[in-house]
């Protein structure tokens, strides 16, 4: 079902009696002159300092409204925005009055009203959208506050266990290195280039997948499993999945270390890191492109044979955009095939049917601040307005930066949320500066990119901007993504200015009011996908429980689809691992089914098995019983452990799966940070990592499977070799400590 949108140019001064033009409008709100409508609810902007609002929350949900808005700090040391139309300024001073109250007095970002702290990727993405620039200081002390006592970048807890299961900790150094592109602080590059060397370094060993090239772990940001997997998927199938946006920002990370290199004069070092960069952008564009949807897809996920994860992810599409992932053709397609709804761009699309709103069925401002930048780069004028409007709606109705929204109805009624979300107030920024005035910091300078799309149309001003010694007042009229003259204190120059440049400047920018190529935005209704499909596998048939809606399913074999069927069940005496999905009228897919596999396996008990538990690192239960391990017992193993080496011994030569059966007590499946981390090899050979996340506070009688790897084994006696090393210590530094009952070697070829 597609919705309908109306964008029109916005006079610059309405006369008396005529009601003011539209800016953007779709089926669900309105943006009209200095007012949002949407329903009954209606906000003003009544200066550029205050709105009101007439929106009233879901009965019963927890988080009240703001009903209104009034400018409390002062905020005339930060660029201050003249424009026509009021609710645009009012917008914008929103913004700059809740980053200040955002600094804390230790001189660190807060992550939002409800939520203290600074966080890795919240503050990193923060730090790219305006803060380096905005708060320099904050954002280097925030990031400071972040690298471990290893000099590494930290992941946050997170699911099973924090690094490796999320990856994501690396778009710290993009924005370190943002921070040194707004301040040119030579000290401050010193300082985070081991750091990030240090952890991609470590990241190179453990999170890119040996057969794809990919980044390994969870998407980024989007952290709450449940919210973005299907309900099979353990924290170690997190682990092992292929993600978009993560392996993105590992490739852009890579580039950064490389730039870096190059500036302090270690040439190979930028050689290598750049190839590096480059070979997981190639991976990204060979194994996650889609050229039927005309995206990316969000995922690889499964187990023995993963599969893609069609849905598209808008952060990853952005960032493939922005960072020159996508090639200019699809950074065009991208942003034409994109879904977008009513309320704006999904965090991921379409939406998980059976999972309350949070990261699913949501869109988050900050994300849609990304689109907006994506779209325009490649000259989208529909997807730019759309894309601003889906930020501007929100913090008018609810009078503040608030984190996420239903996608649904666009009310607040998420999992959770928070005002003055700081991300999402620096992407707000982020739309004035970056877009209509164009400013990007370059490592040598500040060019100007304007993008004005007609509907915003205006003579505008920004005064007070500071750039290292230099002070910019800008003014910029008409519209268009065409500079037709730049002129620095009266004078014709070309748009930038050099980081060497001091003192007042005057810029004066007048666009060519140039009219774009048209190009479509996908407007869609909301869309939830058919349910996860739980199945069986008995002997030889394959079967599962109907779903209700469903017009029919398709049978996948080692991720191959093999069959499409109306019957509930499927002959399964092929070898195999077999899942299905479940296909709904309009051809929208349910997320496949757990891996069901009938190929056959071994489990190879731990040499010199013992029940007994002494870590240091843990405190066991009193009784300290441990049930539900196979044979004779298992092996405890943590930082003081010495390498375990199991033989094994296979019939003939063959593609091998090889992975760790384990238990690990020591903390949930949704925080913490204390994953178990081995290195695997083969008859002296390094294989990779094995990571062994948490399954629950002292789970110990839970056990389960590590990631795996596929080896290749000659007919014949092997030596496999467990060991700890270096790049395999955990976030917690103290406890890195699992229980390892087997080894399940299974034969795929």
């Amino acid at each position: 079902m597609k919705y309908q949108v109306m964008i029109i140019g916005l006079a610059l001064a309405v006369p008396a009696g005529v009601a003011a033009q539209v800016i953007v409008k779709t089926d669900t709100y309105t943006w009209h002159g200095d007012t949002v409508t949407q329903g009954e609810y209606e906000a003003i902007a009544v200066s550029p300092g205050h709105i009101v609002s007439t929106y009233r929350a879901q009965p019963g949900y927890y988080m009240g409204i703001e009903p209104e808005w009034t400018l409390q700090n002062d905020i005339s040391e930060y660029p201050a925005l003249l424009t026509p139309n009021v609710m645009h300024q009012a917008i914008y001073n929103l913004g700059l009055d809740e980053m200040v109250n955002a600094v804390e007095p230790d001189t660190t970002l807060r992550t939002g009203k409800a939520w203290g702290g600074v966080w890795t990727r919240d503050v990193s993405y923060s730090i790219l959208l305006s803060m380096a620039y905005m708060q320099p200081e904050a954002s280097r002390i925030s990031l400071m506050k972040k690298v471990d006592s290893e000099g590494r970048i930290i992941q946050d807890t997170g699911s099973g266990g924090a690094w490796p299961i999320s990856t994501d900790r690396e778009i710290w150094a993009v924005a370190a290195y943002e921070v040194y592109k707004a301040t040119g602080d030579r000290q401050w590059l010193e300082y985070i280039y081991p750091v990030i060397k240090r952890s991609l370094d470590d990241d190179a060993l453990v999170a890119i997948d040996e057969t794809t090239g990919l980044v390994k772990g969870e998407t980024s940001f989007i952290d709450w499993r449940e919210q973005s997997h299907p309900r099979w998927m353990q924290t170690a199938d997190i682990a092992a999945s292929e993600t978009l946006n993560t392996s993105i920002v590992h490739v852009k990370a890579l580039q950064v270390l490389a730039e870096i290199a190059e500036e302090l004069g270690h040439k190979q070092e930028a050689k290598t890191y750049a190839e590096r960069a480059q070979s997981i952008a190639d991976a990204i564009n060979k194994y996650l492109w889609m050229d039927d949807k005309g995206y990316y897809a969000m995922y690889r996920y499964g187990r023995d044979h993963k599969i893609l994860n069609p849905r598209a992810e808008t952060l990853g599409e952005s960032l493939a955009i922005l960072w020159n992932i996508a090639s200019p053709e699809r950074a065009k397609t991208i942003t034409e095939n994109n879904p977008t709804t009513p309320f704006g761009v999904a965090i991921f699309y379409p939406q998980i049917a059976d999972m309350p709103p949070y990261h699913n069925n949501a869109l988050w401002p900050w994300v849609a601040s990304w689109w907006a930048l994506a779209n325009a780069k490649v000259g989208n004028e529909q997807g730019v307005m759309e894309a601003i409007g889906s930020v501007v709606r929100p913090a008018a109705l609810f009078c503040t930066n608030k984190e996420n929204f239903v996608l649904d109805n666009g009310d607040i009624a998420t999992q959770l949320n928070s005002s003055n979300m700081l991300w999402c107030l620096a992407g707000n920024i982020a739309l004035t500066h970056k877009i209509l005035f164009g400013i990007d910091f370059e490592k040598d300078g500040l060019a100007f990119h304007p993008f004005v799309p007609k509907a915003l149309a205006a003579s505008r001003s920004l005064t007070g901007f500071r750039y290292r010694d230099a002070v910019l007042d800008i003014s910029i009229s008409g519209y268009g993504n065409k500079i037709k003259s730049f002129k620095i204190n009266g004078k014709e120059a070309t748009p930038f200015i050099p980081a060497n440049a001091k003192g007042h400047l005057k810029i004066d920018i007048v666009m060519a009011d140039n009219d774009l190529p048209e190009m479509k935005v996908n407007r869609v209704a909301n869309k939830k996908a058919p349910l996860t499909p739980v199945t069986r596998l008995s002997g030889s048939i394959f079967e599962w429980n109907p779903i209700e809606y469903v017009d029919h399913y398709v049978v996948l074999v080692d991720g191959e689809r093999v069959a499409t069927t109306r019957t509930t069940s499927f002959d399964a005496s092929q070898p195999g691992e077999y899942q299905l999905i479940a296909v709904d009228e309009d051809g929208t897919e349910s997320f496949a089914s757990e891996p069901l596999s009938n190929r056959k396996y071994t489990m190879t008990d731990m040499p010199d098995e013992t029940t007994v538990m002494a870590s240091a690192e843990v405190a066991y239960p009193a009784d300290g019983v441990i049930e539900g391990f196979t044979g004779d017992g298992f092996i405890e193993t943590d930082h003081k452990t010495g390498s375990i080496n199991v033989p094994v011994t296979v019939d003939h030569d063959g593609e091998y799966i090889v992975s760790l059966r384990y238990a690990n007590g020591n903390g949930s499946v949704n925080t913490e940070n204390k994953a178990a981390i081995r290195t695997l090899s083969v008859d002296g050979q390094r294989v990779g990592a094995v990571v062994m996340p948490q399954r629950g506070v002292g789970n110990w009688n839970d056990w389960g499977y590590s990631t795996s790897h596929r080896i290749n084994l000659d007919k014949g006696p092997h030596l496999l070799t467990i060991s700890f090393e270096p790049e395999n210590e955990n976030m917690n530094l103290s406890t890195n400590h699992a229980l390892i009952d087997a080894v399940k070697i299974v034969e795929v070829k």
